[in-house]
């Protein structure tokens, strides 16, 4: 069996091309190089797409003994997922650019780079696992055994030929286990600290990002509250995000917080804690995963986004789309573009994106 390994630079994905070759697999090791310093305006130290990350990947090939390979994808990135995620805030929503990564990358590109080298499988440092239910005849993704590190929730979109040709080695390890084989094995990046920000906004400034990936300053409107009136000025709506608080500058007799985004109006709607709680969601863009079809309404457990606590919930199909997730309690700041995801136990049913 044949492997091609995704690999960052990071600790997760050298371990995992390691185990690949204790288990036998002939591996070929690759970095998608996703971007350039002009694409995202800013140094790519820290990134995944830094010169930095690239030599640590080769360095751990070189060490275990595999071949290299780095692959351009920049154009493709641009288009399939920095450009939506644009679009995305500027139609009011939140998207989470990670999920169409994998969907449009990982899983996508890179799956069909797999076959052009004759690989079977593509291997990734995510924490989570992949198992073949015999009886439904369906291949199933299982959260981590290291509940702090699980990654399901953003592999939800993965399909069955996905899962089918798709190893996570990690998904049994805790990441202190994972750190421990790379120091042993002398790696490096042993110690090196894990990605916290999207890689291609690594200061976590968005916004700053977009105007200057648009080459425009997104201009100021009105705060207003649910009956139209005017409470103040915002330094524009692309800034705010459903159920914050901090950084509005209003005055007001109780808290306030995001409660809508209005993009065709210019305007931010501020309400009450209490008015950003609803029982449930529709989602469109759906995958799912242990099942073909939802038949009937489903008991699930949900999660909103991705540090969510998992929610006790109804799922029904309205059509081949479109799911509706009613919750058993009303859920907080429920934000269009968000994924929610739906368990049964420790495996994924499936997902779809917040309208």
């Amino acid at each position: 069996m044949r492997a091609l390994i995704a690999m960052s630079g990071g600790v997760d994905s050298s371990v995992a091309a390691k185990l690949m070759t204790q288990q036998g697999y002939d591996c070929v090791g690759c970095t998608m190089r996703l971007y350039e310093n002009d694409m995202i305006g800013q140094d790519l130290l820290d990134t995944c797409c830094s010169l930095e990350s690239t030599e640590d990947a080769r360095s751990v090939t070189d060490s275990i003994g595999i071949p290299y390979h780095i692959f351009h994808y920049e154009q493709l990135f641009e288009k399939e997922v920095i450009e939506p995620f644009v679009k995305e805030y500027e139609a009011g929503r939140t998207p989470n650019p990670c999920i169409e990564c994998n969907r449009c990358m990982k899983f996508s590109h890179l799956f069909e780079k797999m076959k052009d080298l004759d690989c079977d499988v593509v291997v990734t440092g995510h924490y989570a696992g992949i198992e073949y239910d015999v009886a439904n005849g369906r291949y199933l993704l299982k959260k981590a055994a290291d509940p702090s590190k699980d990654q399901s929730y953003v592999l939800y979109c993965m399909t069955q030929e996905q899962l089918a040709h798709t190893r996570f080695p990690l998904g049994d390890y805790k990441k202190e286990e994972t750190r421990q084989i790379a120091e042993d094995q002398g790696f490096r990046n042993a110690k090196k600290h894990d990605s916290q920000d999207i890689c291609f906004v690594p200061d976590g400034d968005y916004v700053s990002f977009m105007e200057r990936y648009r080459g425009i300053t997104y201009p100021p409107g009105d705060f207003i509250d649910k009956d139209g009136n005017v409470l103040g000025r915002h330094k524009g709506y692309v800034h705010y995000t459903i159920g914050q608080r901090r950084g509005l500058g209003i005055a007001a007799e109780h808290p306030l917080y995001v409660v809508d985004i209005r993009p065709d109006t210019n305007t931010v709607v501020l309400g009450k804690n209490e008015d950003l709680f609803s029982t449930e969601l529709i989602a469109n863009r759906i995958n799912l995963i242990s099942v073909a079809k939802i038949e009937k309404p489903m008991r699930v457990k949900a999660k909103i986004r991705y540090r969510h606590k998992e929610q006790d919930a109804t799922v029904t199909q309205l059509d081949e789309d479109t799911l509706k997730v009613v919750f058993d309690q009303p859920q907080r700041a429920i934000t269009k573009g968000q994924a929610v995801v739906l368990y049964d136990g420790d495996y994924v049913v499936g997902g779809g994106t917040i309208l």
